[in-house]
């Protein structure tokens, strides 16, 4: 079977968790902590936007994030999203370095009680743009997860749609996703690890990643490998820049996993 050669991204996550045991303890609370959510909603903001590295966000000029977040961030990068009170929200995102030429981006959300949503961040640093959809979270309520796939990989032109092959399941679970196409969740079997891969809409052949060190560089299957945990939510996306067969196109790269709760 031949494969079809193209250029892509990976990101990389890293989950942490700390236990705390001991003695009983008290604390002196400096920053007043929100524990009641009824009239908030939670985001999530995935960074797919190609050449930016220094991204900070805005909810009515108030800051939320210390880090930046980088090309192929999340934010918040531990736990499920941050509180925002609905209603009409005026969010900024921009690099905050004084020669950056990042352009801003500036968009208002109407969020409703109780809601939660993932903004996706995506093009190029000149030109970004956004995207806010719902992220319906339903605990299954018997042992199986669920998936989602969005399209946010770039190119400048018109790119083709495609489709998201299991390797498991010996078929395609998402098919002809167009860009910026995001999926309803789907049903998946937990504890067991799957590999998937991106097609053209309609073939059966992988897309490719160029590796360009060593020279002359190597084709590999872009791929993103999962094992989903039982009652959570994740979501498969598709980011870098889309090229075409060439050796020297190394604007990389590809499909990753993050959780949404």
């Amino acid at each position: 079977m031949k494969n079809l050669n193209i250029t892509i991204s990976v990101a990389g996550l890293l989950f942490s968790a700390a236990v705390l045991s001991g003695c009983t303890k008290t604390f002196d609370e400096k920053v007043s902590q929100q524990r009641n959510f009824s009239n908030s909603s939670l985001l999530q903001l995935y960074n797919a936007t190609v050449g930016t590295s220094r991204n900070y966000i805005y909810v009515d000029s108030k800051p939320l994030n210390g880090a930046a977040i980088a090309y192929g961030g999340i934010f918040p990068g531990t736990g499920y999203g941050f509180a925002v009170p609905i209603g009409l929200k005026n969010f900024l995102i921009r690099d905050t370095l004084s020669t950056s030429t990042q352009s801003q981006l500036s968009f208002a959300e109407n969020l409703q009680s109780g809601r939660n949503y993932t903004i996706f961040m995506y093009d190029t640093s000149t030109a970004t743009k956004q995207k806010t959809v719902e992220t319906a979270l339903v605990i299954p309520a018997d042992t199986t997860a669920r998936i989602r796939f969005a399209n946010f990989v770039y190119n400048p032109g018109i790119i083709p749609a495609v489709d998201v092959y299991s390797q498991n399941r010996k078929q395609n679970i998402f098919t002809n996703i167009a860009v910026t196409d995001v999926t309803s969740f789907i049903p998946y079997a937990s504890g067991q690890t799957d590999t998937f891969y991106i097609r053209s809409t309609g073939t059966n052949t992988n897309l490719q990643n160029l590796v360009p060190t060593p020279a002359p560089g190597t084709w590999t299957d872009i791929r993103v490998i999962l094992t989903p945990t039982q009652k959570r939510s994740y979501t498969i996306i598709f980011r870098g820049g889309y090229r075409a067969t060439t050796s020297t196109n190394a604007t990389v790269r590809t499909l990753a996993a993050f959780p949404n709760n």
